[in-house]
């Protein structure tokens, strides 16, 4: 009933676990080239700057649990302050509104903004 594995089996099989959680690790950590971003300044008060902007899905999959990051920049791209707000679901050959504040802070030279977190919808297909 009992099989007895050898240790350098062991070995090879927490080496082999260890580089496919490594790779999905990495995978998830990419913004895939089907989303893109669009944004403008709408307005900047004494507190707080307001952006728009659409979050495009080119893919055949949709998106969900969106949310974008936008963010105060100095000249040489550090993050100063930024606002992290939900999109929600970007359909597949889509796109979806969101609003973004970002407090004012001195040295702020600009904005970016990009996708913070997103899942895909496997379970649906894309009409």
């Amino acid at each position: 009933m009992f099989c007895i594995v050898s240790s350098a089996a062991w070995r090879r099989l927490v080496l082999c676990a260890f580089v496919v959680g490594a790779a999905a690790a990495s995978v998830a950590a990419q913004t895939p080239s089907s989303l893109r971003v669009t944004h403008s300044v709408d307005k900047t008060g004494p507190t707080s700057a307001e952006l728009s902007g659409r979050v495009f899905n080119d893919g055949p999959v949709d998106v969900i649990d969106v949310y974008v990051n936008a963010a105060a920049i100095d000249q040489a791209g550090k993050v100063l302050a930024q606002g992290i707000p939900y999109v929600g679901t970007v359909p597949a050959r889509g796109s979806a509104p969101f609003k973004a504040r970002v407090p004012v802070v001195p040295g702020a030279a600009g904005y970016r903004v990009g996708i913070n977190s997103f899942r895909f919808a496997f379970g649906r297909d894309a009409p």
